[in-house]
């Protein structure tokens, strides 16, 4: 086993550990306990940014696969023998494509874990909550590790139960009406990844994506079939439109730390299968579907943006942009060209940014005022500035202003499409962009239905201060926000050989 071969399983197993370690401890050390899962959570994101010590200029470079160059070379790789009967391999590897996506994972985790020390939703029981953040972590890394594709669905299943809990427990005065919308929709995804990858493995005889990777061993019609059923299936983890109804009721019910993950990293694990294992193996089927894909993207890019113009509460309409925002992202997807699937790319770790830090800040105004109607938190500016002043540099970056974050994955899905050319790309790459400007007018509204204006009742007895636990929280992401924003290359620059080489291994 190499030393990357190590980092990985240790990636995987820190969280796994700590969620065990957490479990055990007695309820009445539970501040111990939060304490101790964040140092395992710290510890992670630690090996998740070392991951890329090793990393060479063939970061994962995606071939098809010949005698001597057999599929994906990631940075990483460790492959042992897991079920000898069934030909199946406990095999993981991270390259330019994965490791944005589990650095940010880590780090979203860790900012949970240790927001938990300063506020614990009710019923409390703040040791059992961290240790179900860790577990979630565990299986959203899995899932962005897995290079099997087997065990790529037992991971991507590993993060429903927690999350069913975290919603059903912590949550709204809904949240079980919300916690139960989100596993059927979950299961029914389920389902539908579990034929799809029975269909590829049956059909090609492994389930080594590093083999799969280019539609190797798949008939056209085999490929089609299960690019369908993989496609639905991540879609309703992505979440896309019309199978994006979890989504608002999961993220308005979830507390603060549920919906960042929700909203952060785990609608990315949709988006992520998307191309490494939808894409990636089913080019065929891919190419057949790219269209339809394209005209629900920009669907859910102008719907999402029309229901948020008509939204009154603050976390639902922030769950509402994340659908017409991961439509930018299934637009880039489906354009099956470089640029697009780098707009897909950088606006993951965007949105996963900006709207983690959207949901903790709309956490924060929800906590102090006891509301989240827009029409009772108008002039926030006026009791508590510092915290107004963080909702619209959160809402600023969201609409896309050049110079920050959420700037580069719109702007360059849309010229991607706009690059395919045809009266249909052109058409959705005109209409995106229109989707664009709806997105700029409601983030617009929400600042002023609720930073402007004179103070309402519920505002006026707010205290200006802002919690040292909060800024630790929120003050990571609003550097990445603008960090990003400024340097995008800290994302693209991972991706651009592994994506050229994709592109190569597809055709």
């Amino acid at each position: 086993m190499t030393l990357g071969g190590i980092g990985l399983v240790a990636t995987l197993a820190v969280p796994a550990v700590g969620a065990a370690v957490l479990a055990v401890l007695p309820g009445r050390f539970d501040r111990a306990a939060r304490i101790t899962g964040t140092g395992f959570a710290a510890v992670t994101l630690v090996l998740a940014v070392l991951l890329a010590v090793g990393a060479t200029d063939t970061w994962a470079a995606y071939q098809p696969q010949t005698a001597e160059s057999p599929g994906v070379h990631p940075w990483h790789e460790l492959d042992l023998t897991w079920v000898p009967g069934l030909d199946l391999r406990f095999q993981l590897g991270v390259d330019g494509v994965s490791y944005p996506l589990v650095v940010l994972t880590a780090l979203l985790t860790l900012l949970c874990c240790a927001y938990t020390w300063w506020r614990v939703p009710a019923p409390g029981r703040g040791r059992t909550l961290v240790a179900l953040l860790l577990v979630v972590e565990v299986g959203i890394l899995g899932t962005f590790l897995a290079l099997d594709l087997v065990l790529f669905f037992l991971f991507f299943e590993v993060v429903l139960l927690p999350m069913y809990a975290i919603i059903a427990i912590w949550g709204g005065e809904e949240r079980q009406h919300a916690a139960r919308k989100f596993a059927l929709y979950t299961l029914f995804g389920s389902v539908l990844l579990l034929v799809g990858v029975f269909t590829v493995v049956t059909a090609a005889g492994t389930a080594d994506l590093t083999e799969l990777t280019g539609g190797t061993g798949l008939s056209k019609g085999t490929q089609i079939a299960a690019f369908i059923l993989l496609a639905i299936a991540f879609a309703v983890k992505s979440p896309l439109w019309p199978l994006h109804s979890w989504l608002p009721d999961a993220h308005t019910q979830a507390p603060t730390v549920g919906s960042v993950i929700l909203a952060g990293v785990l609608l990315k694990m949709g988006t992520y299968g998307l191309i490494r294992v939808a894409v990636g193996v089913a080019p065929e089927g891919a190419r057949e579907a790219a269209p339809v894909l394209g005209i629900l993207a920009v669907a859910a890019i102008i719907v999402g943006s029309l229901v948020c113009l008509a939204q009154s509460e603050l976390k639902r309409l922030i769950a509402y942009s994340s659908v017409g925002h991961m439509g930018f992202v299934l637009l880039g997807i489906a354009t099956l060209s470089g640029t697009g699937i780098q707009a897909a790319l950088i606006g993951n770790i965007a949105h996963g940014v900006i709207t983690g830090l959207l949901f903790f800040l709309a956490g924060a105004v929800k906590d102090r005022a006891h509301t989240g109607a827009l029409a009772e938190l108008g002039g926030l500016r006026e009791s508590t500035p510092r915290l107004a002043g963080l909702l619209g540099f959160a809402a600023i970056a969201s609409l896309g202003l050049p110079g920050l974050a959420g700037f580069w994955g719109e702007a360059f899905a849309v010229v991607a499409a706009w690059r395919v050319g045809g009266p249909l790309w052109t058409t959705l790459a005109v209409l995106a962009a229109l989707g664009g400007a709806l997105t700029a007018a409601y983030l617009l509204r929400l600042l002023r239905r609720v930073t402007h204006g004179p103070a309402s009742p519920a505002v006026l007895t707010l205290t200006p201060g802002l919690h040292g636990a909060e800024l630790a929280a929120w003050g990571p992401l609003v550097l990445l926000a603008l960090a990003i924003g400024l340097a995008p290359t800290l994302v693209l620059g991972y991706a651009e050989v592994p994506i050229g080489a994709l592109l190569e291994a597809i055709r």
